[in-house]
């Protein structure tokens, strides 16, 4: 199985790299399943839209994961429940969470769950990511060894410990959240794919996704300031690929994508 992850859609520009761009990577790279980030999708790079997810699937995606910013957008009451390919992150706390913290589907002969979470360094404290995970994975198991984990979180460290604990038993762990894509793709023991993080796609002239003005004030004067999303061009599209055996879920290759001024896509 292949599958291609894209990371943190942030505005109205995201969508539009989105709608652009996730078409041809499908046709080129030709993924059996799709999952993007959306937790940043709207115009104001917080939440997502009914909206926004629609197209978001219509583009390409068959999974959309959250983040943080999951319940900042207070549409998303109105329809996550019914939103049967949206994962919000599982460790939220308290009972009766709105929406699902992962999902699945059939990609061809075989089964691919999708498992979203987050995590606590420099992150409000939610469940613990390590013993939730450790619930999802084993009753997800007894149903496919094909697992991928977006695992929304700020510590790179934090990040490669839950790679290093689900070792052997999910597929893939890649991060998302930090909107800045890293270069330490790797199989951990011909097992498990990660990447610290898969990066943004967005606008890339500003401070991850947002306009300058604000983020240079809040360094300038730490004090409080409003951030705005970034609307100009240029824009950048940053996720990765990765193969996995369908009977084993061992991940057997993984590599980045990204798309940029620097890197532009040959369509």
């Amino acid at each position: 199985m292949r599958i291609l992850f894209i990371g943190d859609v942030v505005g109205n520009r995201g969508v539009q790299m989105i709608q652009t761009y996730l078409p041809k990577l499908k046709r080129d790279l030709k993924p059996q399943a799709t999952i993007v980030n959306g937790e940043n999708s709207t115009p104001v790079g917080r939440g997502i839209s009914q909206k926004i997810y629609k197209q978001l699937l219509e583009s390409g995606a068959d999974v959309v994961t959250m983040g943080n910013h999951t319940w900042d957008n207070r549409e998303l009451f109105d329809f996550i429940d019914s939103a049967t390919r949206l994962v919000r992150p599982a460790n939220f706390p308290g009972k009766d969470v709105p929406g699902q913290g992962w999902t699945k589907l059939r990609v061809n002969q075989a089964t691919l769950a999708v498992i979203n979470l987050q995590g606590r360094v420099f992150l409000p404290p939610l469940d613990d990511p390590f013993a939730v995970a450790d619930q999802l994975v084993t009753e997800i198991r007894k149903e496919t060894p094909v697992i991928f984990v977006d695992f929304h979180a700020e510590a790179t460290s934090e990040k490669r410990a839950i790679a290093l604990y689900l070792k052997g038993r999910v597929s893939a762990v890649i991060g998302t959240h930090t909107h800045v894509q890293t270069s330490d793709g790797q199989i951990i023991d011909r097992q498990t794919a990660f990447m610290s993080d898969a990066g943004m796609t967005g606008p890339s002239a500003g401070v991850l996704g947002m306009q300058p003005a604000g983020v240079l004030s809040r360094f300038l004067n730490q004090r409080p300031s409003r951030y705005e999303v970034e609307t100009s061009e240029p824009g950048i599209m940053s996720g990765c690929v990765i193969d996995i055996n369908d009977q084993t879920g061992h991940a057997t290759k993984i590599q980045p994508v990204l798309i940029d001024g620097a890197h532009p896509y040959d369509i």
